[in-house]
């Protein structure tokens, strides 16, 4: 689109500061913060407003320390990148990981001085009140379930489940039984844009979002390493959630139904008996059908050359998003769109400055007693449409229902 900015790229240095308070649909009331709005503008003309973020102060809610166990760290290092152990609520009890050498090394950066060899024995651990699994992709919805059920509350790496709906529902069931707190670690939630989009939705900037698009590429012509190779020949659409973030996190409205297209690839491993999932495909793209009754395209892709990228676009009635540029209708101010604050010491992290967010949101749910951000509901509702498309797509495109995931009343 001409004029527009490139979208920000995963090699580039993340975009740092900090969320919106409760905004008035219809009217944007809020003022914005010195720097918030770089550039006024005119629908008229079709000018954009280049939105930019504020540092927050960090507001604490408690003098408590949640008491937390960490689990995983494999080849992307996640038990010690989202800062729990910099957090000044949070003591690192204990870490787990099933290689020596590797707790060790997780024991060393989140500076904790226990360990134990299984998530099983962690889980034990009476002193433990929450765990972090970031373990290795199809163990995360068992994982989880087992940290449950042993009274702890749980934030997971991506995604929520690994191609597999009944894990999805086993999971879900779990949550709601033992009440506890689930929360899904995906980084698009807690992207400057994507959080942009949930503000000025919110606040109606856009209305109905008529289209919407969400793009995670990584290219990967070689298998990254993986325990017991889960990443060599994975499906595209069974790790959706950097994509379907920028409808989902942005509206909290759902996918009803897609249909799928997948490409089939020339790499070895995606050749039959390449891979322990029978897929052929390194590349989905998804058109999903909104509960607003609009139309969501979702894409996963491991084959473009050199494209390494996680980035959306929304299009509404009364305005549209891509990147932090905003067309509106006829507002003249625009919410302030800053990201929460962080505590001195806690760095935003990789991911477009999200990791230190979401860890943040999962310590003040608990803190706070209230529902994390990204929970169960949202996190299904990302995962399962992925799981449904690329059965979509090895039936040809056939449209398909997706279940729906939603709290139960009260």
């Amino acid at each position: 689109m001409a004029g527009m900015k490139q979208p920000d790229r995963l090699a580039e240095p993340p975009v740092c500061p900090p969320s919106a308070a409760g905004l008035p649909r219809r009217h944007f009331l809020a003022t914005v913060g010195l720097g918030s709005l770089a550039a006024a503008w005119s629908a008229g003309a079709g000018r954009a407003a280049d939105l930019r973020e504020r540092a927050r102060p960090w507001q604490p809610v408690s003098e408590r320390k949640v008491r937390v166990g960490i689990v995983g760290y494999g080849v992307c290092r996640f038990g010690a990148q989202f800062g729990f152990q910099d957090h000044p609520n949070v003591e690192v009890v204990a870490v787990s990981d099933l290689f020596p050498d590797r707790r060790a090394g997780l024991m060393k950066a989140c500076r904790c001085d226990r360990s134990y060899e299984s998530l099983e024995e962690l889980g034990r651990d009476p002193k433990i009140e929450a765990v972090f699994v970031a373990t290795d992709a199809p163990s995360h919805a068992r994982h989880c379930r087992l940290v449950l059920e042993h009274g702890k509350h749980v934030m997971s790496a991506v995604p929520a489940a690994l191609g597999s709906v009944e894990d999805g529902e086993r999971l879900e069931e779990t949550v709601r039984r033992t009440g506890l707190k689930y929360m899904l670690a995906e980084t698009s939630f807690y992207r400057a844009d994507c959080h942009a989009m949930r503000v000025i939705y919110q606040a109606g900037g856009f209305g109905k979002l008529v289209y919407s698009e969400g793009e995670y590429f990584h290219h990967t012509p070689r298998p990254l390493d993986s325990y017991r190779k889960w990443r060599r020949g994975l499906p595209p659409m069974w790790y959706p959630t950097h994509s379907t973030a920028y409808y989902i996190g942005v509206t909290g409205k759902r996918f009803t139904s897609v249909s799928a297209v997948g490409v089939p690839s020339a790499n070895a491993f995606f050749q039959p008996g390449g891979n322990r999932y029978d897929n052929p495909f390194a590349d989905e793209f998804a058109m999903f059908e909104t509960s607003e009754g609009g139309a969501s395209r979702m894409a996963v892709s491991w084959s473009v050359f050199r494209h390494v990228v996680e980035t959306g676009r929304v299009f509404g009635e009364r305005g549209r998003m891509e990147g932090m540029q905003y067309w509106g209708a006829d507002e003249e101010q625009l919410p302030d769109i800053s990201r929460p604050g962080l505590p001195p010491g806690v760095a935003p992290g990789g991911h477009g400055g999200s990791h230190g967010r979401l860890m943040n949101e999962f310590i003040t749910a608990i803190l706070e007693d209230r529902e994390p951000l990204v929970n169960i509901y949202e996190a299904l509702a990302m995962t399962i449409p992925g799981i449904i498309a690329h059965q979509s797509a090895l039936r040809g495109g056939e449209r398909l229902k997706i279940p729906q995931y939603e709290r139960p009343a009260a």
